[in-house]
């Protein structure tokens, strides 16, 4: 019986560095059988500003999941995110050159070519090339042409880039732990795939993944990926409000938060509770009211969805997502988010929890790890465009992965 394939999710955020190995059978879900993590250092919004301090917050969660999994991780699927992170629509119109007007795998490479085909800046990447629909004599919503005939055929694309040293700078800080990028892949797509059903992606479905430094929408409608964002505010920013506010340590910060927050003041259960906090410095700890820290969370949660309310306005599709709005991540977690986010979307919310996999669920099953199980999600997902990337021949872990996305369609 051949062993199951390991399949290892690397989620490299603000805050905290997640990692999930599953191992597949074949023909099955993924069995969770690793999670580790390990606090962030060297990250600031996403993008790596301390290589050495990064490097050793991959070790540190990695090897504790290779501890829980008992095995050794030699590559993985990596997340990207941060506010380098830019994306738009394109469409491109080739004529078909098969026989008898028959749609070939070289009409769909060429059309999706003329759909990238635009003047982009000298420091940034495609990192993802996402085929919406296709058009073949004007007849729309096709998903797979190949084999139809035609005499035109179109496809809309949604493009995502990257900012280049951005992208080198997680890569190679991945290298230097020991392990092989197989592919680097944009975070709030791996969430979607760990915590929305199908029914929602075609319905219209926003995601927003709300980390420590960032939050990362997505835009679903139709089954495809409409719109993507970064808000530059995440839970982290919480964290800092209540520690000036308080004047209190970012650790002690961070656990008052996470106790004790909430951001409505109706959902306050007890209006004479009070929050123990500790002094800096050696300083005496003194007590306050919970009213008070919900005085601190509220404007900036509130903040944070209306700069995403605006981002998804963008959209050409704002008025199509008929499913509301999944929040998920680390900072969907305060008390209060969702019914918070319902009042300012004007739309049903609810919290994004993964699924879709066995094995450790208790420890995998929470919002923090939705993107590093989506990464696992994704990786069986794709696993046939990806398939040869890691050719003997081809050396250098970077330029394995833009290689990867140049053949993205091969």
């Amino acid at each position: 019986m051949a062993s199951p394939e390991i399949i290892t999710g690397l989620d490299i955020g603000t805050t905290k560095i997640g990692v999930i190995i599953a191992e597949v059978e074949e023909d099955s879900q993924p069995k969770i059988i690793g999670v580790g993590t390990a606090p962030s250092e060297g990250l600031r919004k996403g993008v790596v500003v301390n290589v050495e301090k990064t490097i050793r917050s991959i070790e540190a969660a990695v090897e504790k999941a290779e501890q829980m999994a008992g095995i050794k991780v030699n590559q993985v699927y990596v997340g990207i995110a941060g506010d380098h992170i830019r994306s738009y629509n394109g469409r491109g119109v080739v004529a078909v050159a098969g026989a008898e007007n028959e749609i070939t795998e070289d009409d769909v490479r060429r059309a999706i070519d003329a759909a990238k085909a635009v003047v982009m800046p000298i420091d940034r990447e495609i990192i993802h090339i996402i085929p919406q629909e296709f058009i073949v004599d004007d007849q729309r919503g096709i998903k797979d042409p190949l084999g139809m005939s035609g005499i035109r055929l179109e496809t809309e694309v949604h493009i995502v880039t990257g900012a280049i040293t951005s992208a080198q700078n997680i890569c190679r800080s991945v290298e230097r732990a020991g392990i092989d990028v197989v592919d680097l892949v944009l975070e709030p797509l791996a969430s979607s795939y760990s915590v929305l059903t199908e029914d929602e992606k075609e319905l219209g479905v926003v995601v927003m993944d709300m980390g420590g430094g960032t939050t990362d929408i997505a835009m679903f409608f139709e089954g495809c990926i409409r719109h993507t964002a970064v808000v530059a505010l995440g839970g982290g920013n919480v964290t800092n409000d209540i520690a000036l506010c308080l004047r209190t340590p970012i650790d002690q910060a961070e656990l008052i938060k996470v106790r004790y927050g909430c951001a409505m003041h109706s959902l306050i259960e007890n209006e004479d509770q009070t929050v123990e906090i500790q002094g800096v410095g050696g300083r005496p700890p003194r007590k306050v009211a919970q009213e008070l820290l919900t005085d601190i969370i509220h404007p900036r949660m509130e903040e944070l969805f209306r700069l995403a309310a605006g981002e998804i306005r963008k959209s050409e599709f704002s008025n199509l997502m008929t499913a509301g709005v999944v929040i998920t991540g680390g900072g969907a977690l305060i008390k209060g988010a969702v019914e918070l986010a319902e009042e300012i979307f004007d739309m049903p919310v609810k919290l994004g929890i993964p699924k879709g996999f066995s094995g450790l669920i208790d420890l995998a099953k929470s919002p923090i790890h939705a993107t590093g199980v989506g990464l696992i999600l994704y990786a069986l997902s794709n696993r046939y465009e990806l398939e040869g990337i890691l050719s003997d021949g081809e050396v250098g872990m970077f330029e394995r992965v833009w290689d990867r996305m140049k053949r993205w369609f091969s």
